[in-house]
């Protein structure tokens, strides 16, 4: 299946809270992500007809299996990319927004040459 980027976003979103906060509700998701209730609780619909997430009957968010694989690439993604950023001197600010950018367009061959290449430094 293949997933848009925003999607992508805010399962990042839901792993990252779910990790820091435990529980996450969509509440959680719009004010982390500084978007509106109704634009949050529509793309959480979406990911929840696609299996990638649950919804509790008080509102709280889980990742599936295949909503946690998801989010955990896209999580690795973005901290290779950041750290592959800094290391060649960009500021961390700047290198996690164009991370964030780019993590959802590189390939995994790319990124595998990003890691390996990290990884005999």
């Amino acid at each position: 299946m293949s997933l848009k980027e925003s999607g992508e976003m805010y399962l990042e979103t839901i792993y990252v809270l779910s990790k820091t906060h435990g529980e996450v509700r969509s509440i959680d998701v719009a004010e982390y992500m500084n978007y509106s209730k109704p634009s949050i609780s529509r793309a959480m619909g979406l990911l929840k007809e696609q299996g990638l997430i649950l919804i509790d009957k008080n509102g709280y968010i889980t990742l599936t299996k295949d909503g946690e694989k998801t989010a955990e690439g896209v999580f690795d993604r973005h901290n290779v990319l950041t750290d592959l950023l800094t290391h060649i001197g960009v500021d961390k600010e700047t290198a996690a927004k164009d991370a964030c950018r780019i993590e959802h367009v590189i390939s995994e061959e790319t990124l595998l040459a990003i890691k390996n290449y990290i990884n005999k430094k």
